[in-house]
């Protein structure tokens, strides 16, 4: 049975689809530009290491450190961030999140060592912490619940997107400099994809709009209108009395037990990617880059798709069920693909498809039961928790690698934790999922 409140936001929002799409239009475009400029900062490693490992002497396990390193600096750090964010504005702290990871990423070029190569990536994981929550965080401030699964896609559409361009840039990057006298090219591919992060940081301090009430661009009845909403949708959600009360509230450690077995699937998916790639039989760094690319657009249909028919169905749980298990099978069978580029492409399709679509539809489910400081808390703490994930996952695939010499039992472990991902989305009530 709905609230009256909800019944009245259900009336309300039948005829404001105007004002969403405005909104969307206006904010969504550099939403997505800072995230593509943040996932290439964060992955480009992964390519990286095409040429890094030899050129320094390292191993697989030595990478997969390195590479799950980065989520240590960022669970330290990004409850207090977000929080700092919901106090300061999204405008502030996001361009100073941006503007020191683009400094320090670009920096990793001077790595020589594991010790350095650790550092650079602790240090990374340490100026990114916060920006991934405090974006998502950022649109509780403009779409309610019933509006954000479709925005959430839009946002994690960057994740695809940065492959498209970062997969053939990268590559491009790593043939074209390979002759260089001054540096080698994976220290170029660091130095130039730094420099997007940077200057949209800048551009980000002064164009983004902290919430509605400071859009110019919305008029004064449209401003209205959605903080009215926005403020209606807040009285039916939880926003703890205290510190205690959000430590007992299982939901949060529910969901980041969840989240914490979906980014095991994705980042065995992106940092490795180029890596299964090149292990299918392809050699020139341009081709990888390209087919590298390929999974992203087909992710990208998937993504807009599926966060469409969740918000028509309010199904989040049966939509990311499906997903990351269609994922996980994608991911499996790219194990038996041996020296077979086509098939390895065709079955990473799948598996970033169904990957990126499960987690674009994670986020809705969280933010449709806190608000306020609950939401900045349960958001980051539910992020930061998960991604210590990225480290488990790198420094495990790494690990596999070496041990086992077969790749594909990596992928496996990495898909058998999509499944469970897939099942325990089912511990969380529709009631609060599906709402």
């Amino acid at each position: 049975m709905k609230s009256s409140a909800a019944v009245s936001l259900d009336t309300k929002f039948s005829g404001q689809t105007d004002v969403y799409r405005k909104i969307a239009w206006r904010i969504m475009p550099l939403v997505v530009l800072c995230y593509i400029g943040a996932y290439l900062d964060r992955v480009n490693v992964g390519f990286a290491k095409l040429k890094m490992l030899s050129d320094l002497g390292m191993s697989d396990a030595v990478y997969g450190l390195g590479a799950g390193i980065f989520f240590i600096g960022y669970f330290v750090f990004e409850v207090p961030s977000n929080l700092i964010l919901h106090k300061v504005g999204a405008r502030r702290w996001i361009a100073r999140i941006m503007v020191t990871w683009a400094i320090i990423s670009a920096a990793t070029l001077f790595v020589r060592t594991p010790m350095q190569f650790y550092g650079a990536r602790f240090l990374l994981g340490l100026a990114e912490a916060g920006f991934s929550p405090g974006v998502m965080l950022y649109l509780t401030y403009w779409f309610p619940s019933k509006k954000r699964a479709f925005a959430l896609a839009i946002y994690y559409i960057a994740i695809p997107l940065a492959g498209v361009i970062g997969g053939p840039l990268s590559g491009w990057v790593l043939d074209a400099f390979s002759g260089s006298t001054v540096m080698k090219g994976w220290q170029w591919l660091f130095l130039i994809e730094a420099i997007p992060t940077l200057v949209i940081g800048i551009v980000v301090y002064f164009f983004m709009v902290d919430r509605p009430d400071d859009a110019t661009w919305l008029s004064e009845r449209e401003r209205a209108e959605v903080t009215e909403n926005l403020r209606r949708e807040d009285a039916d959600k939880v926003v703890h009395a205290s510190s205690l009360a959000f430590i007992a509230d299982r939901r949060i450690w529910k969901l980041s037990a969840i989240y914490f077995m979906t980014i095991i699937g994705l980042y065995g998916i992106t940092f490795w990617l180029p890596s299964i790639v090149k292990e299918s039989g392809v050699s020139s760094m341009s081709l990888i880059g390209w087919l590298s690319a390929i999974p992203y657009v087909v992710a990208i249909i998937a993504i807009v798709l599926t966060g469409m028919s969740a918000d028509r169905t309010r199904a989040r749980r049966l939509h990311f069920a499906i997903a990351m298990a269609v994922g996980a099978a994608g991911l499996a069978l790219s194990g038996y693909v041996g020296h077979n580029p086509a098939s390895a492409v065709l079955w990473l399709c799948v598996a970033t498809a169904g990957m990126l679509s499960g987690l674009s539809l994670f986020w809705g489910v969280p933010s449709s039961f806190l608000a306020g400081t609950s939401a900045a808390a349960g958001i980051a703490t539910i992020n930061c928790i998960g991604n210590l994930a990225g480290f488990v996952a790198n420094y495990l695939v790494g690990w596999l690698n070496v041990l086992t010499g077969k790749p594909a039992i990596a992928l496996y472990v990495v898909a058998a934790s999509m499944l469970v991902a897939a099942g325990m989305i089912y511990i969380i009530p529709a009631h609060a999922a599906d709402r």
